[in-house]
């Protein structure tokens, strides 16, 4: 697999840094969601994306939803905080341990007595008819793939980071929390060469585990990699388009297009979980959504949000701003 295709766009995403922080803030806030969303949606939760934002963001619980599928959310969400803190303190190698407490995180509340702990018990895959190593070798399987991943290797870190995904699934070394640990994993080493982290999208969950269930069969190993490295892309293709239209605010007037949530926050001078509250509660309206499901503001939503901040600076309540902007 040519993973060196990636590279072109990773230079011209360097070549723009750095990104403003309010960019910066505003990505993280995104892809922190997005890889929330379709990390547990692949595990079968059913939280929808904006489900998945009002849990994290607002610390809300979404009716008809069972804790298990909230603690999920609030858990993946940790885990990405803790692969951002790896990152800032300029860490180039992880560890065992590391590993433990990612995946300690996954399950935290959910299964404590499994949580960060090797599994003890044999376990098979639901559907699938891959044979998984006896609980008794993954003690050894583990301090195996530990020194694997600090040692020195040639590869691209793309397919560094997608090795080590495909490595720790097939030792399986978990009760439960596997795909959310190595796709964790995968993230994170990505994250410290400077790539943005890989959506795996639910759209494509079959052909991911196919593919994945193939290759651990003995079958290519291509379209596994093929479906890893299409998500990469993916991902450098947002960090650009996001950096691209940033530099494009300074010369095109936003009144004379729909913004995106983003662009909105900006433009009031407020954070985007702000933005999708305010939205949610009807003090500002959406005036379209694309099919992906992005939301799309019209301009005039810019002095609604300052109406509401002078409105909240007068300490009134949510009903009496939306009273007062009603009218």
């Amino acid at each position: 697999m040519d993973w060196t295709v990636l590279n072109s766009k990773k230079a011209t995403l360097d070549a723009l840094r750095p990104f403003p922080l309010a960019l910066v803030r505003n990505l993280d806030e995104w892809f922190r969601v997005e890889l929330t969303y379709t990390s547990n949606a692949i595990e079968g939760n059913t939280l929808t994306r904006r489900e998945t934002a009002i849990v994290i963001e607002k610390g809300l619980t979404v009716g008809g939803k069972s804790l298990k599928e909230h603690l999920e959310a609030t858990n993946h969400a940790k885990a990405l905080d803790y692969l951002q803190e790896l990152v800032s303190k300029k860490a180039r190698k992880l560890r065992e341990r590391d590993l433990l407490c990612i995946h300690e995180m996954v399950l935290a509340g959910i299964d404590d007595s499994n949580a960060g702990r090797y599994r003890n018990i044999a376990v098979r895959i639901s559907g699938s008819s891959v044979v998984l190593p006896n609980y008794r070798k993954v003690p050894a399987l583990m301090e195996e793939f530990a020194a694997w991943l600090i040692g020195k290797h040639d590869l691209h870190p793309a397919a560094l980071a997608s090795e080590a995904h495909y490595r720790l699934v097939t030792i399986h070394p978990f009760v439960d929390g596997n795909g959310r640990t190595a796709r964790l994993l995968m993230n994170v080493i990505l994250m410290m060469h400077g790539f943005p982290p890989a959506i795996i999208r639910p759209r494509d969950r079959l052909a991911y585990i196919g593919a994945l269930e193939s290759a651990q069969l003995g079958g290519a190993k291509a379209p596994y990699e093929r479906l890893i490295l299409k998500a990469m892309d993916r991902s450098l293709d947002i960090y650009l388009k996001a950096v691209q239209d940033d530099e494009e605010e300074s010369t095109v007037e936003v009144e004379n297009r729909k913004l995106k949530i983003g662009q909105l926050a900006k433009a009031a001078g407020e954070t985007v979980p702000t933005i999708r509250f305010w939205t949610k509660e009807g003090l500002l309206q959406v005036a379209e959504v694309s099919e992906s499901g992005y939301q799309f503001y019209d301009p005039a939503m810019i002095d609604c949000c300052r109406k509401i901040q002078a409105l909240k600076k007068k300490r009134m309540t949510l009903a009496e701003i939306k009273t007062q902007l009603e009218s």
